[in-house]
């Protein structure tokens, strides 16, 4: 990019030297004829042998002329090009002029040379070689006193006028061209300035959206992680608190309350620790998912004191750790929201392996909910909304299945190919 930058700026440099001369050459047009018209009538002047009367006929034939080319030309508009009829008047009345001052004093072919420069201004093409060869051909013939004696002079200075009036006729065009390329140049180089500034804001504004999502998708995270920690944890601890003061008067049940309470803690801390640092849950620390679930099942049956069927089917095939930590996590909060709100009596939780599919399915024997409405809706929670969006991060599906009073299912589904190939990629 920095080298990008920096030859754009060299070809802006560049653009910028290339139209100064194109101004110094539309100066120069501008001021040459007034200058060779000075130095001819001063050089018509100091010619020896003339009048004060033809002097004064000089000075006036010449103020004419500058008055000609100062109205018809210098105040001219700026594209002269685009107004081919006013250029043509102008250079026929320039030529006669100038013929005018030749015939009185040869000298004034310098003001007649400034017809080559202006015969540029001439459209269409045939024009600007047509106003160079008259040009050519006045300056020839009026200076070297026409018609020749000779033939050798008829064949010298007309192969001169032929000459001139090609050479310069293809150099004012090549000048044309090569001024509509620096033109097309200089347009270029602007729209790409233009194009890398928009490109400069347009990165800018992604890398603001970029910088926003990346805090938006963190704050999900940690709500995900709060949510599925913290939260059931506070919440399993408040369950066995509760229980603790309903079992008073049974010391054995009063301190398995206090116990599962303390381990509900310790776990939450743990938990909430690693979800501050991104790391996988512990239940996945050095062991497949799998057990993973069989051993969060058991826990949670233990603490809830309902039964839970664990089953595995299919051959176990290696997720990716974002597929796994979802998985876990889905079990996680069903289970949550089953001891919450579905006084179950019976838990089943099944992992499929399928091929290119693994599948995880949760149903209880609890009151269930209309699905007319959402879990989150019915029940005012953040689970189920947590367990959508960690199947999208792995290109998974969520569904759920329930009516009052005859339980509830959620089944969720994650494609192998997507955990594997895409993650790799990713």
């Amino acid at each position: 990019m920095e080298k990008q930058t920096d030859r754009v700026e060299q070809e802006g440099e560049n653009t910028t030297h290339e139209m100064t001369w194109e101004q110094w050459g539309r100066r120069i047009g501008n001021s040459l004829p007034y200058l060779t018209l000075a130095a001819a009538l001063v050089l018509a002047w100091l010619q020896p042998g003339q009048d004060g009367r033809l002097r004064i006929e000089t000075t006036l034939l010449a103020t004419l002329a500058a008055g000609w080319v100062f109205l018809l030309y210098t105040r001219g508009p700026a594209n002269r090009r685009g107004h081919p009829l006013r250029m043509l008047i102008y250079y026929g009345g320039f030529l006669a002029l100038s013929a005018a001052l030749m015939a009185r004093q040869p000298i004034f072919f310098l003001f007649a040379v400034t017809g080559f420069f202006h015969a540029s201004d001439l459209r269409p093409w045939p024009l600007v070689f047509l106003g160079v060869g008259l040009t050519s051909t006045l300056m020839n013939t009026l200076i070297t006193g026409f018609p020749w004696p000779e033939r050798s002079s008829w064949f010298f200075f007309g192969s001169l006028i032929v000459f001139q009036t090609l050479a310069i006729g293809f150099g004012n065009l090549l000048a044309d061209r090569l001024g509509s390329l620096s033109e097309q140049r200089r347009q270029a180089v602007e729209r790409l300035e233009a194009a890398q500034a928009e490109n400069a804001g347009l990165q800018a504004q992604l890398l603001t959206q970029a910088r926003e999502a990346g805090i938006l998708e963190e704050r999900q995270r940690l709500a995900r992680e709060i949510h599925d920690t913290l939260a059931q944890g506070l919440t399993g601890i408040i369950t066995q608190l509760g229980a603790v003061q309903q079992a008073k008067d049974d010391p054995e049940r009063w301190q398995q309350h206090v116990e599962n309470a303390l381990a509900l803690a310790r776990e939450s801390l743990n938990e909430a620790r690693r979800s501050v640092h991104a790391l996988r849950p512990a239940p996945l620390e050095g062991t497949r998912l799998p057990d993973a679930l069989a051993d969060t099942a058991r826990r949670w049956s233990q603490v809830q004191a309902v039964q839970v069927r664990m089953v595995t089917t299919g051959e176990p095939v290696a997720l990716s750790a974002d597929a796994d930590v979802a998985l876990l996590r889905v079990a996680q909060e069903a289970l949550a929201n089953i001891a919450k709100h579905a006084r179950a009596t019976r838990v089943d939780i099944t992992l499929s392996y399928m091929g290119d599919v693994v599948a995880l399915d949760i149903r209880d024997d609890g009151e269930g909910f209309a699905v007319g409405e959402t879990a989150d809706d019915a029940r005012g929670g953040f689970g189920f909304e947590s367990m959508r969006q960690r199947m999208a991060q792995v290109g998974g599906t969520l569904d759920v299945e329930s009516e009052p009073g005859y339980g509830t299912a959620i089944s969720v589904r994650v494609p192998v190919s997507y955990t594997q190939q895409e993650q790799a990629d990713a």
